[in-house]
């Protein structure tokens, strides 16, 4: 009888272990586990993005894969980004390409003044633009999104109300936003936009030009209590993947990651705009934030003074190699398609 029950306690005792194998939390911890670096704090647009992939992945892929998140610049910073992904410190990275201008020169062509009217447009726009062209800086590379910024408008200690308000003025920009900085007769400085909390704090810069979901997610507003319209430029982000580990997914799990790739893009440009105008609300109405719209005779100076920067753009990517009118020519096109 006793060596019976042992005989039942064992069996038992075995099925309970095979069954254990096969639960969801034994499934997990089989999981494909990736790193996903990040630049800015948590609480931005491009965290807040990566936090929304990541939750899509997990669940579309029924736990085959889990994601870590470094966000902060805990992994890699901005400029180390590209760089630190084909390396293989991270498995995934998100970086702004304007902080290397000379790298990404066809997708920066995305933040010429060219009228890229919501960060919903810019995203599509850019998408497209590197299916096209597919630049030579992403052959090492899987690209999983492109995404843009709401356009750029000036955020300040003083008030900027006429063109000649900007002279020798330091504002943050960076890449093709710092170009139209200086065409305007400011003085830009370049930084990472972490960097800019205590720039601004200690009278580094007076202000900056980027999309205004900053006044609110590092609280700009706080001490820029000026922001004057101008609608220009955009900044254009990409998330990459290491190849090595894009090669190694099973192909159930590439197909989740290909179908998101125009999903989140698109997803994220249109969280961009809507963070944008709850953000303006939230800086007019708790920090008394003071917004400047030009008239029309003072845009059409401001804008005058930008004719000269696709030129310079198209010379200097000719002697990339590159087709550089036809580059321009297909970024009107898409921003006419998706601005409809």
């Amino acid at each position: 009888m006793k060596r019976n029950l042992a005989f039942v306690l064992v069996g038992i005792f075995s099925l309970a272990v095979v069954i254990g194998l096969w639960t969801p939390q034994a499934a997990s911890a089989q999981a494909v586990k990736l790193k996903y670096a990040n630049f800015p704090p948590a609480p931005t647009f491009p965290c807040v993005q990566m936090e929304r992939w990541k939750t899509e992945v997990e669940k579309r892929t029924a736990g085959k894969v889990a994601v870590q998140t470094f966000p902060g610049g805990t992994l890699l910073d901005a400029k180390n980004m590209l760089d630190g992904v084909i390396a293989g410190t991270a498995d995934i990275g998100c970086t702004s390409m304007a902080y290397q201008p000379g790298r990404f020169i066809v997708t920066n062509a995305t933040a010429l003044p060219l009228g890229i009217p919501s960060a919903k447009v810019g995203s599509r726009v850019l998408w497209d633009l590197y299916e096209k062209y597919k630049p030579q800086e992403f052959a090492d590379v899987k690209v999983l999104a492109m995404f843009t910024t709401a356009p750029n408008n000036i955020m300040s200690k003083v008030a900027v109300k006429k063109l000649e308000d900007l002279k020798g003025l330091d504002l943050r920009a960076s890449g093709g936003a710092a170009e139209v900085l200086s065409a305007w007769g400011a003085n830009p400085v370049g930084m990472p936009m972490p960097e800019t909390v205590e720039a601004l704090q200690k009278g580094v810069v007076k202000g900056l030009f980027s999309s205004l979901e900053v006044m609110k997610d590092f609280k700009f507003a706080e001490t820029c209590k000026h922001v004057t319209m101008t609608d220009t430029s955009i900044y254009p982000f990409t998330v990459i993947m290491n190849m090595k580990s894009w090669e190694a997914l099973p192909a159930d799990v590439k197909k989740v990651f290909d179908d998101l790739r125009v999903e989140q893009s698109e997803w994220t440009g249109v969280y961009m705009d809507n963070h944008v105008k709850e953000a303006m609300e939230w800086s007019k109405t708790t920090q008394q934030v003071a917004v400047v719209n030009l008239s029309p005779a003072e845009k059409a100076a401001w804008n005058a003074q930008l004719q000269p920067l696709t030129a310079k753009w198209i010379t200097e990517a000719k002697t990339k190699g590159l087709a550089a009118e036809q580059i321009i020519s297909d970024l009107q096109a898409l921003i006419k398609k998706y601005s409809q």
